[in-house]
């Protein structure tokens, strides 16, 4: 994200920010840009702003929310992820944000003040030499609150003007934090279910059906093994820790090293490495091998819980693939379809026959090189396919 051009921001009063504010920042993407050149535009008004900060709840699958904090001096913001776990924390509970939150429509504290508010956050700015602090909420459509703070460290604190004067930009800065929040949040959205780069092409316009480009990857098609018997046994709640710690074992690495999982399925994932990238189908072995080691780890949790190891099949092919929207006129999916995803699906099934964990065709073991240790396990009739398959299992 590139800094605020600060150098050129004249303004000569309130109202030229609020101006500045709802017709100039358009073209600004980020809000953490915003914010920060919209302090310095206050600061040049007179307002003796020496930090502030933006406390945005997001929707995230990993993050409750993202805190935006400016201070005096500085051309750009700072952000920091705020976990879920953080309602439970001291720092949160009693804090303003936390007021602001329950409802309050304002939160001051006059820090030079005794006996003042005891908060942790509260002995902390007054340890900063901080001398006034007010936080407001940022209103949103269908009654979202987000928390806006401004704090100085000038004897005496924000006089009565400051605050008119802080007060007028809360309508415009919570319309245009909305704006950007709302396009972040339909970028998570895309990325979170249907992965990183079919989130890009959805965002450029790739949403009519049957819209697609033909692709060149290495498919890897996941199982896992004896869910059925799983999922009747175990608790419902269990069953659903171990589907998530199975996937996160498959799927961290698949995603380190290049790789787009473009669905779950039940039990099963698929993904693909694009042959855009040379190095796409060593990065797919290395991906195998990390997550052997992730799903063995697991195994041995299991282990100590007394429960069965966790078994698995993984299928890798490669081939010229359809990449894009399959689905009725009302609902999409954004995936791959042809031969080579059958083929992948048909060696995953053989993996339980052969026993082994994971099988490749020929096709893929020939783009990879002698120093990945691949066994040959001979031909093998695949459902679907006239001819016998040539197969090897990597032991990697």
């Amino acid at each position: 994200m590139n800094a605020p051009n600060i150098e050129s921001v004249t303004p000569q009063s309130g109202d030229d920010v609020v101006a500045w504010l709802t017709n100039e920042t358009r073209d600004e993407r980020f809000i953490d840009n915003i914010f920060a050149e919209l302090c310095v535009r206050l600061q040049q008004t007179g307002i003796p702003l020496k930090r502030a900060t933006m406390n945005l709840l997001i929707q995230h699958p990993q993050w409750l929310g993202a805190r935006i904090i400016w201070g005096d001096g500085k051309r750009e913001a700072e952000i920091t992820r705020v976990d879920y776990e953080v309602r439970e924390r001291s720092e949160y509970i009693g804090s303003p944000v936390y007021e602001i939150h329950q409802g309050a429509g304002e939160v001051r504290e006059r820090l030079e003040r005794a006996p003042g508010r005891t908060h942790a956050l509260f002995d902390e700015m007054r340890a900063q030499g901080l001398t006034d602090y007010v936080a407001w909420p940022l209103l949103h459509t269908l009654g979202k609150r987000h928390v806006v703070t401004f704090a100085t460290d000038r004897s005496g604190g924000f006089d009565d003007a400051d605050i008119a004067e802080l007060r007028k930009v809360l309508p415009v800065l919570a319309l245009v934090s909305e704006i950007r929040m709302k396009n972040r949040l339909a970028r998570t959205l895309l990325e979170t279910y249907v992965g990183t780069h079919a989130g890009e092409m959805i965002l450029a316009g790739a949403t009519r059906r049957g819209s697609g480009t033909t692709v060149r990857a290495a498919i890897m098609i996941c199982d896992l093994r004896d869910f059925t018997r799983i999922s009747d046994s175990w608790p419902r709640d269990d069953v659903i820790d171990l589907l998530n710690d199975y996937f996160d074992a498959m799927s961290e690495p698949i995603a380190r090293h290049g790789g787009e999982i473009l669905k779950f399925i039940g039990d099963g994932l698929l993904a693909i490495f694009p042959l855009s990238d040379p190095r796409a189908c060593a990065n797919l072995l290395h991906a195998v091998s990390e997550a052997r080691q992730a799903m063995a780890a697991l195994s041995e949790k299991n282990s100590m819980m007394g429960r069965a190891p966790m078994n698995y099949g993984i299928g890798v092919h490669v081939g010229d693939v359809m990449y894009g929207n399959i689905g009725s006129r009302s609902r999409l999916d954004f995936t791959v379809i042809g031969p080579a995803v059958n083929m992948a699906s048909r060696l995953e099934a053989l993996t339980k026959q052969l026993g082994r964990n994971v099988l490749l065709s020929r096709a893929f073991a020939d783009l990879v090189s002698h120093d990945f240790a691949l066994e040959h396990v001979g031909e093998h009739s695949v459902r679907g396919f006239s001819e016998p398959i040539e197969l090897f299992a990597y032991r990697g």
